[in-house]
């Protein structure tokens, strides 16, 4: 596509004025472009009054042609929003509401109740509570409780029929043990010096074997030494309950008894 010259646009824009101004001279063609020579041309310039000639467009450089004839852009109008639609319930309630604000203003004013000339009697104050009445938990342990309620003369009064009050329970012999109970792991503790493991009593070699699960059978050490006891125990041992023949079953270890027996001598 071919391109005009840098300064074709003005020359164009000029050849546009001069053809709009009616004092133009006709353009005559058997005499070329308008005019025969150049003096004559100055000849019919000069004839004619100043206001009558044309005027030639002011020349504009090439960076401010295209924007002379390029109108400004127009911005648009910015838009607003469409108001928000409201719900029509909203509607009826903001109705009923204006409704009821203008009957309050057009309402007559409302006569104002006497008011009572007798005055009010309040409710007396409840009567203090007396320091420690009520309480169920004792208040001994508080001194200025303590301190406000005795004297010396009270507190030695006190601790004078605590003392009257008294009773004194006199020991008494310890009950004998049935005799029909069987046999008394602590008398035969006490009867006895050697320590457990130390042998007393021959054993036979099989017993070795039911050891544990006799034990098993006994839900503690001094049930197992009653029944070994009981049933021919310590010089017999039917049941493999005492294998290493110290006359002490399932290690059953009368030290214990031995112990309480020395301290209660002490």
């Amino acid at each position: 596509m071919a391109s005009f010259p840098k300064g074709g646009s003005a020359l164009i824009f000029v050849a546009w004025a001069l053809a709009a101004c009616g004092g133009a001279p006709p353009n005559d063609v058997a005499q070329g472009v308008g005019f025969g020579d150049v003096r004559s041309f100055d000849a019919r310039r000069a004839a004619q009054p100043l206001a009558a000639r044309p005027t030639a467009a002011p020349i504009l450089p090439p960076s401010q042609t295209g924007a002379a004839l390029i109108p400004p852009p127009q911005t648009a109008a910015p838009s607003v929003p469409p108001a928000p639609s409201v719900p029509p319930a909203q509607e009826a309630v903001a109705a009923r509401a204006a409704a009821a604000i203008a009957a309050a203003e057009t309402a007559p004013p409302q006569a104002t109740l006497p008011q009572a000339t007798q005055p009010v009697t309040l409710a007396s104050a409840p009567a203090p509570v007396a320091p420690g009445a009520g309480q169920e938990i004792s208040d001994e342990q508080d001194f200025d409780a303590v301190a406000d309620r005795e004297t010396i003369e009270s507190d030695a009064a006190r601790l004078a029929r605590m003392q009257a009050e008294r009773v004194v329970i006199a020991p008494t012999a310890v009950p004998e043990r049935p005799a029909g109970l069987g046999p008394n792991i602590v008398d035969y503790a006490l009867s006895t010096t050697h320590t457990v493991g130390e042998r007393r009593y021959s054993r036979s070699p099989l017993g070795q074997g039911r050891h544990e699960r006799s034990c098993l059978g006994f839900r503690s050490a001094d049930l197992a030494q009653e029944w070994f006891l009981q049933n021919g125990g310590p010089g017999r041992d039917r049941r493999g309950l005492d294998p290493d023949g110290d006359g002490y079953a399932c290690g059953w270890d009368p030290s214990v008894y031995r112990a309480a027996a020395a301290a209660a001598r002490n």
